[in-house]
């Protein structure tokens, strides 16, 4: 069965709210999360910082414009990163290219929850999806 992608994206109010600050270990997923969420941490144009919640899977996708880095904080999972695939888990730290496929499926019973920059500022309209 093909789960559509949905992203839910919310933004935090946390730099004016908390200096600045604020505990990654509080954010946490909605409990009717179908697939992906998305909170927006902190965006300028050098980079955009997100926390991503995936229960199911992330598509296989490039972005045009953008380099990746993420950080798998909880949950596991097979990720693919060009020709290669492998398995995922906290403490991972992934840097994504320009131009080259990725994507994600996860394989706990909790969702995956990593920390992802996109640098430049991602706006959301370099994605493109492979499949």
């Amino acid at each position: 069965m093909k789960v559509p992608f949905v992203l839910t994206l919310t933004l935090l109010g946390f730099i004016q709210a908390n200096a600045g600050k604020l505990s990654i270990a509080d954010i946490q997923p909605p409990e009717n999360l179908v697939n992906i969420h998305v909170e927006n941490l902190s965006s300028d144009r050098h980079a955009s910082d997100f926390i991503v919640f995936v229960k199911q899977f992330v598509p296989l996708h490039k972005h045009l414009a953008h380099t990746e880095t993420i950080y798998i904080l909880e949950g596991t999972g097979l990720m693919r990163l060009g020709e290669e695939e492998f398995a995922v888990g906290p403490g991972d730290f992934i840097k994504v290219p320009e131009g080259t496929a990725h994507g994600v499926k996860t394989t706990s019973s909790v969702p995956l929850k990593a920390l992802s920059v996109q640098a430049p500022e991602f706006l959301g309209d370099d994605r493109v999806f492979l499949e």
